[in-house]
């Protein structure tokens, strides 16, 4: 909010009274103010962003909410919530997740919290060909033993490792006919499920 919009809200909070734009006559008001910010408070306040009376004005009660990576109790209850959502929104009938994909869930630190949360799990719910979401249907890279995350693969990358994966259930582990019918040679079959990690 601008900061001379700021000193408006203020004036309003303060007198309780409002006057709607052109008009002559004054209304009372009774009014909470709920607002969330994700910046640092002092920050803005010192950085002439934020009139510092006006948020002493408004944070008579403050709750700070830790970062998803903070709080990893919440993903599992959060992700299949969404994904209750998401599934009857797209029509699927996905009934979950499975240990595996749930633990990535699990220990991936969420650098967008939440929101980011929800559209892994509608972009899962969209990818996903079974009843149950797993690995393969997330962005998220897996966590390897020393933390570091491994590479991330583009939403085409995502797509074009499960269609391997796909066409190599069904040639029962035949890379010579899944290379086939993927129209790809032998050698750069091998060089993708290297760099994809797919165990056969």
């Amino acid at each position: 909010m601008p900061v001379d919009t700021q000193s408006k809200l203020l004036r309003v909070l303060q007198d309780k009274e409002v006057r709607p734009v052109g008009g002559q006559t004054y209304y009372k008001i009774n009014c909470r103010i709920v607002a969330t910010s994700n910046r640092n408070i002092q920050d803005a306040i010192s950085g002439g962003k934020l009139r510092e009376d006006l948020y002493h004005r408004i944070s008579q009660f403050t709750i700070h909410l830790p970062p998803l990576r903070e709080r990893r109790e919440d993903i599992e209850p959060l992700a299949e919530a969404f994904l209750k959502f998401f599934a009857a929104m797209a029509g699927k009938n996905i009934t979950g997740f499975t240990p595996r994909a749930m633990e990535r869930l699990i220990n991936y630190d969420w650098p967008g919290n939440v929101r980011q949360l929800q559209n892994e799990v509608q972009r899962a719910v969209l990818l996903c060909e079974g009843t149950e979401i797993d690995v393969n249907d997330l962005s998220i890279p897996a966590v390897s033993e020393g933390g570091q995350a491994q590479p991330q693969l583009s939403l085409l990358e995502t797509m074009e490792r499960n269609a391997i994966i796909q066409v190599l259930k069904e040639t029962g582990g035949n890379k010579l006919e899944a290379a086939r019918r993927l129209g790809i040679g032998r050698q750069t079959l091998y060089n993708k499920i290297k760099a994809y990690g797919i165990k056969i």
